[in-house]
């Protein structure tokens, strides 16, 4: 796998994405509109879809969130700012859209209280702009939030994901040649591995007080023990083909910390039941999942995930937002 690490020096990002964490709507218009090429093909997560242009982010999703939480501001837990093996640069941010969660939005129903909406983010920047835009916003867990999940449980815990135990994400310093290479070892395990508990030689690089932090609808795992029964065997044994497009994806670093975004990131079949109470019927499926790590020494210590549940579902068949709705 060919990986580059050098960083690029670029203040676009602080310029745009900061002053998301205190403006009304018509400024988060102004700004993002100035940042986002007007051709830019912009990937949403599901129900909102492929857009284009800030305009388009704008219309699709930040406009209806910016509606239905009036005092909404974007927080940031980790910023990555990297060139990929494919020569492009990239910024990955992950945190929360947080604001008082006053109508509806996407028919999930208002609690009147504090809500935490946690997005993962990538841009592909040239010239001073994001020329490419992918994007995972956690909806399952605010559904979960205010009460309205129509799926099965999590296995893992549910609740507001951290921000780095180290509190150093937001302007990591180095080239991380030493974290992509670990982050890199992992995933290439990934396609050489035997299946069930020995799939990806978990010891050789995890800690032993990893923190996985899943979307809603799987949940945060701690540790190999965790990660193995509330994410790793259930997945693997639901969708033991699974293949990860890591090649076809962008894949960069800086200091301890990795991003990796593909759009789709993998593709499987749904073969075994078990995973998310889904039943095997040798669906064809793939899966849009935006990741972050943080390395420690030669180990994982932590891995932020984000899935496009609601897409997996959708593939299946299954219309998650309108089973909600059916909730009453």
């Amino acid at each position: 796998m060919r990986r580059t690490a050098t960083p690029p020096n670029n203040a676009w990002t602080r310029d745009m994405l900061e002053r998301l964490a205190d403006c009304d709507a018509a400024t988060m218009r102004q700004v993002v509109e100035g940042a986002i090429a007007a051709h830019a093909p912009v990937h949403l997560c599901h129900p909102f879809g492929d857009v284009t242009g800030g305009a388009g982010f704008i219309g699709a999703a930040l406009d209806p969130l910016w509606r239905a939480w009036p005092d909404v501001e974007r927080r940031i837990d980790i910023s990555i700012r990297g060139t990929d093996a494919h020569g492009e640069v990239w910024l990955g941010q992950a945190g929360h859209y947080a604001g008082r969660f006053a109508a509806p939005f996407l028919d999930i129903p208002p609690t009147g209280r504090l809500a935490f909406l946690r997005y993962h983010e990538f841009y592909r920047i040239e010239d001073g702009h994001a020329v490419e835009v992918q994007a995972i916003w956690d909806l399952p867990d605010l559904m979960l939030q205010a009460g309205a999940w129509p799926m099965g449980p999590a296995l893992g815990r549910t609740g507001l994901v951290p921000a780095p135990m180290t509190q150093d994400g937001l302007d990591p310093q180095g080239d991380g040649a030493h974290a992509l290479r670990v982050v890199g070892d992992m995933l290439d395990r990934l396609h050489l591995s035997p299946q069930g508990e020995a799939a990806m030689d978990l010891p050789r690089a995890w800690h032993p007080r990893c923190s996985w932090y899943g979307p809603g609808g799987i949940g945060t795992a701690r540790g190999i023990r965790g990660f193995r029964d509330h994410h790793q065997i259930p997945f693997l044994d639901a969708m033991p083909d699974r293949r990860g497009h890591v090649d076809k994806g962008h894949f960069f670093g800086a200091g301890d910390y990795v991003a990796f975004t593909a759009w789709p990131g993998m593709s499987m079949t749904v073969s075994g039941g078990g995973w998310l109470g889904i039943a095997g019927a040798g669906q064809r499926i793939t899966m849009r999942s935006l990741d972050f790590w943080r390395v420690e020494g030669d180990l994982i210590r932590e891995n932020w995930v984000c899935v496009d549940l609601l897409h997996v579902w959708d593939q299946l068949g299954v219309d998650v937002l309108s089973r909600m709705r059916q909730l009453g």
